[in-house]
């Protein structure tokens, strides 16, 4: 964009403080100095000689005009300097002129540019911008409804997604510095290429903020490592689905929940962020269910399941324990069921609520299968208290529950057949849980002496899943 050398100003007449300059704009030009206003709104209005019409708002969208009045000094076609709002002295440095304006105020805040008014912004950096959506445009016939386009293509999980338009997935990208077209990975079970964009379109259906978007993206790189299997995830018969953990100072600065009704509804950033990554699973990778998805039952966290950690108690954070400094944010992808609750409303110290937590975990999927899957273990804040006051560390809890699990079973084998042969071990032989695959987590409200106990898939096998964590980055 060439710039005309003298004064430019950007002015709207919907605006006091610019009706309150124009006179000045007219006495810089009857002083010498060449004078081109670009007015926003009504281009009557400017008193100058020379008036550009921008009610498309390209000169205000490519001069980075966030508020009116500006004025810009261009010499050789560049910007020397500018001033916003009316500011006496300001205007005079700028002109040179060093008695203009002198019947106004000394200064007065201007009003914000019509081109930064919501979703109009989007719509110029779509259309003057050097952006690039690397996904393919679809066009909705007028009289079509939206949300209801998107049903029928098969793009919901069941409820109305915000529709992915294009200033909204430009606004979603606006929360990360990453490039669109980034592949991100392969995408199961079609192994489709999966790039930042096709993550902002369906954070975008989910209902995601834009500061979401780096959350959502470290939880779809987690579920994408071989480690984690999403594939057989997604191809086993079982109940599971991808539950999504949350530590570090994002959990605050996006305003997650940690405390109370932490696994249920009511918290925009938890639920969407886990229905973002189930979207992308459905449709960037093709898992739908009933075709690739292949769950007998399923689980309503399958259509999101997400929440943050409270990391103000004495225990490390699950992200520390998996190599992540503490003033690090990180997510952490389960392969997770349903939560099972356990009320424990007497024990006051650690050795019988040990007890009452480990009477659900022996029962875990069979009451004869062992060291088939991790769990995830929410302790709630009043059972949290008494580990705490006890001066238990979460190392300690987990090896205690650990030694309570062991049980008389059978390695990967239900046991119902009663005509099969089956070795008995001697009774308390079988960890009911590999090394490791009891996972200690703190959250939930003050009232009430509950956890919540949230069993997963196979553990890591030629099958099976493992927990990864990815630190999230912007």
């Amino acid at each position: 964009m060439q710039l005309p050398d003298g004064i430019i100003a950007v002015v709207k007449q919907d605006c006091p403080t610019c009706v309150l300059v124009d006179p000045v704009l007219g006495e810089i030009e009857s002083r010498g100095l060449p004078v081109t206003v670009y007015v926003q709104d009504e281009p009557a209005f400017p008193s100058v000689s020379r008036v550009v019409d921008d009610r498309s708002l390209e000169h205000s969208f490519r001069l980075d005009i966030e508020t009116v009045p500006t004025v810009i000094r261009v010499a050789d076609g560049r910007e020397q300097g500018r001033a916003v709002g009316w500011a006496r002295e300001e205007w005079q440095a700028l002109t040179g002129l060093a008695d203009i304006g002198a019947a106004l105020p000394a200064a007065r805040p201007g009003c914000g540019s019509k081109s930064v008014e919501p979703g109009i912004a989007e719509r110029l950096a779509l259309r003057y911008g050097d952006v690039n959506l690397p996904a393919r445009r679809l066009d909705v016939p007028p009289l079509e409804d939206d949300i209801e386009y998107c049903f029928e293509r098969g793009w919901s999980d069941g409820l109305p997604v915000v529709p992915p338009t294009e200033e909204r997935v430009y606004r979603m990208l606006q929360g990360t510095t990453r490039a669109a077209d980034e592949v991100l990975g392969l995408a199961p079970p079609n192994h489709a290429e999966c790039t930042v964009a096709k993550v902002a379109i369906n954070a975008v259906m989910a209902g995601c903020k834009p500061e979401y978007l780096p959350v959502v993206l470290a939880a779809v790189e987690a579920a994408f490592d071989p480690a984690f299997c999403l594939h057989g995830l997604l191809a086993t018969t079982w109940f599971s689905g991808p539950m999504v953990i949350v530590n570090g100072p994002v959990r605050g600065a996006i305003g997650m929940n940690w405390a109370g009704n932490v696994l249920g509804q009511g918290n925009r950033a938890n639920l969407s962020i886990g229905r973002a990554l189930q979207l992308v699973v459905r449709n960037v990778g093709g898992g739908r269910p009933r075709e690739a998805d292949q769950s007998t039952f399923g689980t309503p966290g399958k259509l999101g399941f997400c929440f943050a950690e409270d990391e103000a108690t004495p225990w490390t954070t699950l992200a520390e324990d998996r190599g992540v400094a503490r003033e690090r944010s990180a997510v952490t992808v389960f392969s997770a069921d349903g939560p099972v609750g356990v009320a424990d409303q007497k024990s006051r110290t650690p050795e019988p609520l040990i007890d009452s937590l480990a009477g659900t975990l022996r029962a875990i999927n069979h009451y004869k299968l062992a060291n088939a899957a991790d769990v995830v273990i929410v302790v709630g804040p009043e059972h949290g208290r008494v580990f705490d006051d006890a001066g238990w560390s979460k190392a300690e809890v987990a090896a205690a529950l650990h030694a309570a699990t062991r049980i008389d079973g059978q390695d990967l084998g239900m046991g119902t057949d009663k005509n099969a042969v089956a070795v008995r071990p001697a009774a308390g032989a079988l960890p009911k849980f590999r090394e490791g695959g009891i996972h200690l987590v703190r959250a939930g409200g003050d009232a009430g002496m509950f956890s919540a106990i949230i069993p997963g898939w196979l553990m890591k096998g030629s099958l099976g899943t493992d927990p990864v964590t990815r630190e999230v980055s912007s």
